[in-house]
């Protein structure tokens, strides 16, 4: 973790964003000594698409969206 002052980030602005998106580095922004603000990496957001690893060990073996024959529909329907 970085602690800088309010004029030294200012000043030195692009080179804190770069080790924050680069290296992860999170940095602290002080006003007469207390932390005032922090630069943090924005979380990559995970892939919606993604199949979870337990749902993968699930094998349909049917086409889940062929209609049912007549014999399959229940009675009561």
């Amino acid at each position: 973790m970085i602690r800088v002052n309010t004029h030294e980030a200012k000043t030195k602005l692009s080179k804190l964003l770069s080790l924050v998106e680069e290296k992860g580095e999170i940095v602290k922004i002080c006003r007469n000594g207390k932390p005032i603000a922090e630069l943090v990496p924005i979380q990559k957001p995970k892939d919606p698409l993604k199949v979870h690893p337990e749902l993968s060990k699930i094998k349909i073996k049917y086409n889940p969206i062929e209609p049912l024959s007549s014999d399959e529909w229940p009675e009561d329907v």
